[in-house]
């Protein structure tokens, strides 16, 4: 019963996470170390500047696909 409310708090938090544009980075660590072990692992303040960056477009390659408001 403690294992299952775990996983669902987890999984409600993942869900939260990605409504609001923020991916889970124990879930990017975990990807990267099985499909990409040759290639380091950002940290967790690399790795959220980097999705933020991707999202909004800051930044010299992403400024022109990114959002804008004004």
């Amino acid at each position: 019963m403690k294992d299952a409310l775990a996983l669902c708090r987890r999984r409600l938090r993942e869900g939260a996470r990605l409504m609001i544009g923020v991916p889970d980075y124990e879930t990017y660590v975990a990807h990267m170390r099985e499909a990409h072990p040759e290639r380091p692992v950002m940290s967790y303040g690399e790795f959220f500047r980097e999705r933020q960056s991707a999202r909004y477009g800051e930044g010299s390659e992403g400024s022109a696909r990114g959002f804008r408001c004004c």
